[in-house]
């Protein structure tokens, strides 16, 4: 058990790191596109950065493949690992961007969340919040696996955890492909300079409907998978 909470520390201790490398870069780019703060709509931004922008966020992901990778022992181990690793980084980015720039001015605050494959736009506090659900998840499955190498996630399970996170990146993207039934879709292969069809848009309404559906969806088996598991170490201690 030790050696396990050892390793979540390390992991922790890369993610959070992330999290303040990320915050830098963007930083960054707001001291030369937003220097008067960072509000919609967005600058159009100069292709090369475009593409360096696009091409950052996927190594991103890629890194946090990779540390679930070497961490875990197992195939489901090593996707908690990652799913802790992402959670970490993403809370600790905005936790960084807010003692260094005083941003978010609150969790309702709207930001740019992803690009791949379209921008994705939302409330600071719904992502947030699907990583504190990817945190007690992770943790979960981590101490799971940790006691039974065996330890698995029914099929049934994983098909509502994949329809509830599409249905929550659909919600992040609503807003965005409302406003382009009247206008230019940017998308990540377009030659266009980042953010000229976007140059118009204001995000107006987050579509909470939608992606309270899918955070219900994706607690669904989380919650059921953790009652079910006290439920029999309850009875074996009987």
């Amino acid at each position: 058990m030790k050696t396990t909470i050892k390793k979540m520390g390390y992991v922790v201790a890369f993610a959070i790191s992330m999290g303040f490398m990320e915050a830098a870069v963007v930083i960054y780019l707001r001291a030369i596109y937003y220097k008067d703060g960072f509000q919609f709509p967005l600058r159009p931004m100069d292709i090369s950065l475009a593409t360096a922008e696009v091409f950052r966020e996927a190594a991103t992901l890629v890194m946090l493949i990779c540390i679930g990778y070497l961490a875990g022992k197992t195939k489901l181990q090593r996707f908690a690992y990652f799913n802790l690793a992402f959670a970490i980084w993403d809370i600790f980015y905005y936790v960084f961007l807010y003692i260094f720039l005083d941003w978010p001015q609150s969790l309702f605050t709207w930001d740019l969340l992803f690009l791949i494959p379209l921008p994705w736009v939302g409330p600071v506090w719904t992502p947030c919040l699907l990583c504190l659900l990817m945190i007690v998840g992770s943790v979960f499955i981590i101490a799971q696996t940790e006691k039974n190498n065996l330890y698995s996630i029914k099929i049934i399970h994983w098909l509502i955890l994949i329809l509830g996170a599409s249905i929550c990146i659909l919600a992040f993207m609503w807003d965005y492909l409302r406003f382009c039934s009247d206008n230019n879709l940017w998308i990540i292969f377009s030659s266009q300079v980042l953010f000229s069809e976007m140059r118009n848009y204001i995000p107006q309404s987050f579509n909470y409907f939608l992606f309270l559906t899918g955070f219900a969806l994706m607690s669904y088996p989380v919650i059921l998978n953790i009652l079910l598991t006290y439920k029999t170490t309850c009875n074996e201690k009987k």
